[in-house]
């Protein structure tokens, strides 16, 4: 499940838009080591609530143990209004251009393809948990091993030329140029967090989940830092800046696949792109479902289906939000609008092992973050300096999104306001 999300649309896409933004293989290469290590980090410390707390909803469940009921309302309210629906229009939004690979298509038509796209995987899901993760685990298993030979091929047979790395670092990067390459990188990298969601519906979650996270992250940042070596060697990165279809064009200069290189790396991004939606619908709904079954939401929201035994209508909502975002935005803006709505919540789960450390010694804790307490505090301190620089360079855009989210605050008194009057009345 954290490969299949992970490995999703980012990495046929972003490469493009961190080559235009760095010019240089040694800023792209150090950005995508960068967003690795920060990525793994924070899997090394979310994989210690996963083992100590395996519950559905994950994040908000490490939060609202953490720090209460507000601040994991905020993290629910903002993966409702905010990441889900984000990441489910980026995602469809690479599949549909994709398929336009093969069936032209405008740019209104690829919108509503995406959007089609969304509500075909939210029925899958709706209709049973088994058939979504059987299509997951075929997906999944498919699209590594046709990554990992692209990358393979385009050293042993493709027409690319060790040029394309020099020079290595012609001039200064700052750090907030740096910053902003972070941004659509980390969109690249994210998945590995959506695997806590499940971890109420997980066997043996105190052993499976850590050792999933851990694992899982690390086979990405190999995966990726293959393709993107891949990807420079075949393509100068002027070239690679200006190839909307990056991983097309550069299987394009694969010999061994003929004519068809570019058409079958098309195919293996739908695939890619369709196995990473169903697992982000599969997951993003357990976090609204958590919230209902706690009282923090609708408890129509927390109904599962009597004849597939899903959750229903967390499912639908998703679906219904996605929808909505496709049809309203690009993709730059998906991937910006995700990241800032999503790493505030994360930095709250990576604190919540400082306080539950402290709060609750005691508690149970099969797995304990490795290198405790440095690796969490470089998770938060690269959390606040990339919210900090996308203050700086788009104030506009980043104050929409953070407004967004801090709308929940008044929704969560006027909600809980309500559950009073609901108790008064019964009572």
């Amino acid at each position: 499940m954290l490969v299949g999300i992970t490995i999703g649309s980012g990495i046929f896409r972003v490469p493009a838009t961190v080559a235009a933004h760095l010019q240089d293989p040694g800023p792209v290469m150090l950005a995508w080591v960068l967003g690795g290590l920060i990525t793994l980090f924070g899997a090394l410390t979310i994989a210690e609530l996963a083992g100590a707390l395996p519950r559905s909803g994950g994040i908000f469940a490490y939060v609202l143990e953490g720090f209460g009921p507000l601040p994991a309302f905020l993290v629910g309210w903002a993966e409702l209004a905010v990441v889900r629906a984000a990441a489910l229009g980026g995602i469809s939004t690479i599949f549909a251009e994709y398929l336009g690979y093969f069936i032209a298509m405008t740019q209104s038509q690829v919108r509503y393809c995406a959007a089609t796209t969304i509500v075909a995987v939210a029925l899958l899901n709706y209709i049973g948990v088994g058939r979504a993760a059987a299509v997951m685990n075929f997906a999944t298993l498919l699209k590594f091993i046709a990554v990992a030979a692209l990358g393979l091929l385009a050293f042993s047979a493709g027409n690319g030329s060790a040029e394309n790395f020099t020079p290595l670092w012609s001039s200064t990067v700052g750090a907030s140029l740096l910053g902003t390459a972070l941004i659509p990188i980390l969109w690249t990298y994210d998945g590995w967090s959506n695997l806590s969601f499940v971890g109420g519906e997980v066997r043996d979650p105190q052993r499976s989940l850590p050792l999933a996270l851990i694992i899982g992250t690390v086979a990405v940042i190999v995966i990726y830092m293959l393709i993107n070596l891949a990807f420079i060697y075949l393509l100068p990165l002027p070239q690679m800046a200006g190839a909307q279809f990056i991983a097309s064009t550069a299987a394009a200069n694969i010999p061994l696949l003929g004519g068809f290189g570019a058409s079958i790396v098309a195919a293996i991004v739908m695939i890619s792109t369709f196995s990473s939606l169903n697992g982000s619908i599969m997951t993003g709904p357990r976090v609204f479902f958590a919230m209902a079954e706690r009282g923090l939401f609708f408890r129509s929201i927390a109904r599962v289906s009597p004849r597939f035994h899903t959750p229903s209508h967390a499912i639908l909502l998703t679906a219904a939000l996605g929808v909505i975002y496709v049809l309203q935005n690009d993709f730059a803006q998906l991937a910006d609008k995700f990241i800032l709505g999503a790493w505030p919540s994360y930095a709250l789960a990576v604190a919540a092992v400082f306080v539950l450390r402290r709060k609750r010694p005691d508690l149970q804790r099969p797995y304990r973050t490795w290198g405790y307490p440095v690796v969490p505090a470089l998770f938060l301190l690269a959390s606040v300096g990339m919210i900090a620089n996308a203050l700086w360079t788009d104030p506009a855009n980043t104050a929409i999104t953070f407004g967004i989210i801090l709308v929940g605050v008044p929704v969560y008194f006027i909600w809980q306001a309500r559950a009073a009057r609901r108790i008064a009345v019964t009572e």
